[in-house]
């Protein structure tokens, strides 16, 4: 009988839908993960670093059907919540919002300028930068990876486990990592 409850109870939490992010007053989902700062880069890299933590920009925009396929399916999965909450310090950048944000090379703009100054064209951009960034360098030229667009479970499970390992300063490309782990997380 005991046997038979436990996969009762598996069933029952499965059958639980993952909670997604509420919905802002920009129009925005705000994640728990998600930190509000006064978006200057050069704070936010000292404060997730003094939390332990890796800076992660997250650009959005309102009415976006792609991040809310991001929201509502992928940073709900129990993995990827504990990583963005654990390891990450997520700054939600508005792609068309008027909010200042000062770059790491000291130029202050407001989100929409400097989501055009970083040429970013997609909504979701997750871009992922070290622990320590150079002084003059931009977003982009310090970003150790830049994801455009929204994907699935194991492609941001993957990505997120491949910022933390650095595996960007390793021989193996994110591709091959993630068709690597892939096959072990999904082993045929």
């Amino acid at each position: 009988m005991g046997k038979w409850m436990g996969m009762v109870a598996a069933a029952m939490l499965a059958a639980v839908p993952l909670q997604a992010a509420e919905i802002g007053d920009d129009g925005l989902h705000k994640a728990a993960w998600m930190h509000d700062t006064f978006k200057d880069l050069r704070e936010d890299l000292a404060e997730a670093a003094a939390e332990g933590k890796r800076l992660a920009i997250l650009i959005e925009q309102r009415g976006c059907i792609y991040c809310a396929r991001m929201h509502e399916d992928v940073f709900p999965e129990p993995e990827i919540d504990a990583l963005l909450t654990d390891r990450f310090f997520v700054v939600q950048i508005n792609m068309f919002g008027d909010v200042e944000v000062t770059d790491f090379d000291g130029e202050t703009l407001a989100e929409k300028d400097i989501v055009r100054k970083w040429n970013a064209l997609f909504t979701p951009t997750l871009m992922f930068f070290p622990t320590d960034v150079d002084e003059g360098q931009t977003a982009p030229q310090a970003a150790v990876a830049t994801v455009p667009g929204a994907f699935g479970k194991w492609t941001t499970l993957n990505m997120l486990t491949w910022v933390l390992e650095e595996g960007y300063d390793g021989d193996e490309p994110f591709q091959k990592y993630h068709a690597r782990k892939f096959q072990e997380q999904n082993p045929q």
